[in-house]
């Protein structure tokens, strides 16, 4: 996806189960319990649940899709990089 700091995401989740993501940069890490994207400009984004597996992620469009139980989404703050390099 090109380097966009403006670009907007988007997030939908449908009956807690399914979970569309846009403007992802890439996975950082995913288990069955927490996945956690890193977005265009550089915050993050952890997923919740249980039993959670990734359907899909396109890093040339920034499309991500996972599925699973979902109990929660949070944002984090921006990755150490991002921090120093403003």
């Amino acid at each position: 996806m090109q380097e966009n700091l403006n670009a907007k995401h988007t997030l939908s989740i449908e009956q807690r189960k399914f979970l569309n993501v846009s403007a992802v940069e890439s996975v950082i890490s995913f288990s069955e319990v927490k996945i956690v994207l890193s977005l265009v400009g550089g915050e993050r984004l952890n997923i919740i649940g249980s039993g959670l597996k990734i359907t899909g992620f396109s890093k040339s469009s920034g499309t991500f899709a996972a599925e699973g139980m979902l109990t929660g989404v949070q944002y984090g703050g921006k990755n150490f990089a991002a921090r120093i390099f403003k």
